[in-house]
């Protein structure tokens, strides 16, 4: 792979120079959905697929962009004078935004390069691509550019900011954090109010984690997830006129069933719910891996799904024929869309040696229902976004 993509970065902007090579991971997220923007807890762990990038500083302020993915787009020239915005720009607008924030944040690039980028996440899947290709040029910035202060966590801000306010998708700290910190067989339990986390070992005696890719295309910015967020925030705002909290994800179930009627728009209480309940979902769901029980995590999956499809209202019919259909099959403890839902993945997991099984069977009846297949992954956990060479 890396000498393939090296050749490939050679023929289209020459030889000479240091050309460097970077791994930045896509990410799934095993429970804890939609906590992340109201101070709760998630527990993401980073994937062996992700996204590659070959880089080299220039000498001039251009900046040349490259994606394998959208080879027939050819390469994309912009400058450092040039960080705006475009639809036209499509996937470059993810780099441009990191450059921006670098940027903005005082850490300048005086210079232009050149960047290759090749991705095996699939596109549109809720696996994190973005947020993958947002952390690759936030290490080859601070590779290139020696930004050594710049820790993975400052890192992981910076993607979120420039996703936030370059690219206008309202997203929380989830993704980039797990991607920039992600561990080796380890998920990050992490409490996004403070940014407080520690790494849980993940055991899968004889389970594997599969990923069932729906191929329902959304794009973020366009769906339903401003809206959600916008909609917590308002039940927030009520819940302060009798509570003194910060945000949703301070509250037990029980402290939240005693305020929920402050809350005026019953959309909105519904929102609220699916955010505190969840986020203690994924507090007893990682008590339940520390004890080894994988039995109580899968129970705890299912509810997650439950509440996404009808307090939060974010799967679809497309998730939940994968997710419905799962569930019927043997050996299979728990299974849940991840991600912001509208389409993309869920996640499953499967005895392992039920696995070549349930991805038929679910494969036919997913195709049955919807009309068109969808693709399976049986993923494994990785380190976070590094330089490789």
């Amino acid at each position: 792979m890396q000498q393939q993509l090296v050749e490939k970065f050679q023929e289209l902007f020459g030889n000479g120079g240091d050309i460097r090579f970077y791994f930045s991971p896509g990410r799934v997220n095993l429970i804890g959905e939609h906590t992340d923007y109201n101070g709760g807890h998630v527990f993401p762990c980073a994937l062996t697929i992700g996204t590659y990038g070959v880089a080299r500083k220039r000498e001039d302020r251009k900046i040349r962009l490259y994606s394998e993915n959208f080879s027939k787009m050819g390469v994309i020239e912009t400058s450092l004078d040039d960080l705006v915005y475009r639809d036209s720009a499509g996937w470059t607008n993810y780099p441009k935004g990191i450059v921006w924030t670098f940027q903005k944040k005082g850490y300048p690039v005086e210079t232009g390069f050149d960047m290759l980028m090749y991705g095996n996440i699939p596109n549109g899947s809720g696996l994190s691509s973005s947020a993958s290709v947002e952390l690759l040029m936030g290490i080859i910035l601070k590779d290139l550019f020696g930004y050594e202060e710049l820790s993975m966590i400052n890192l992981a801000l910076i993607g979120q900011y420039g996703e936030n306010n370059f690219n206008g998708m309202n997203c929380g700290i989830m993704d980039q954090f797990a991607i920039a910190m992600g561990k080796k067989e380890h998920a990050i339990f992490l409490d996004t109010q403070n940014l407080q986390y520690e790494y849980a070992p993940i055991h899968m005696n004889g389970y594997k984690i599969v990923i069932a890719a729906s191929n329902k295309k959304r794009r973020l910015t366009d769906s339903k997830y401003n809206e959600r967020r916008a909609e917590c925030e308002e039940a927030l705002k009520d819940i302060q006129g009798v509570k003194n909290v910060q945000a949703l994800g301070e509250l037990t179930e029980e402290e939240f069933e005693q305020v929920k009627d402050a809350i005026k728009n019953p959309v909105c209480q519904k929102r609220a719910k699916h955010a505190v309940y969840e986020n203690q979902r994924t507090i007893k769901a990682v008590k339940a891996l520390k004890n080894n029980d994988l039995e109580t995590f899968g129970k705890l999956m299912n509810e997650s799904h439950v509440s996404l499809r009808d307090d939060y209202e974010v799967t679809g019919k497309e998730l939940d024929t994968l997710v419905e259909a799962a569930w019927k099959q043997g050996g299979v403890i728990g299974s849940r869309m991840t991600g912001a839902g509208f389409g993309g993945c869920t996640v499953s997991i499967v005895k392992e040696d039920a696995v070549d099984v349930f991805i038929k069977n679910v494969g036919e009846i997913y195709k049955k229902e919807i009309g068109y297949g969808a693709d399976f992954y049986v993923v494994e956990i990785g380190d976070g976004t590094r330089r490789i060479a």
